[in-house]
């Protein structure tokens, strides 16, 4: 399981979370094995008065990848190689974080996440 929450300029990024999320998703199904139709991407798009990082372009995006714990460090850096890889962007333009948690903090379908059979590896 992996929830991306992607922050950025709305006026340079609205419109565009498709391309992104095309992206990022990409990224995630090559270096970690997730299912192509597990997406769970969510943009939160901001005004620039919202999202002050001086030292970076108006095309700066925040990503975060909240996940399962159980990934190696090889398959995070993997994905963090992965996604530099594919930016079309200055790579000043786009940071990632990784944030794990354990399965038994995860609610899906009425239960807590450890007890659920996935079709997927987490211990990639």
């Amino acid at each position: 399981m992996a929830q991306v929450k992607v922050y950025g300029r709305r006026d340079v990024w609205a419109g565009r979370q498709r391309e992104v999320s095309d992206l990022l998703q990409e990224c995630l199904v090559s270096a970690w094995g997730l299912p192509e139709d597990k997406r769970f991407h969510r943009f939160l798009l901001l005004d620039p008065d919202d999202f002050v990082c001086p030292q970076r372009s108006e095309r700066y995006l925040i990503v975060e990848v909240v996940c399962f714990t159980g990934r190696s460090d090889h398959a995070k850096r993997a994905l963090i190689r992965e996604l530099y890889a594919r930016w079309p962007h200055d790579p000043e333009d786009i940071e990632l974080t990784i944030i794990e948690m354990p399965q038994v903090n995860w609610g899906i379908r009425g239960v807590p996440a450890d007890e659920l059979s996935l079709p997927y590896q987490v211990e990639v």
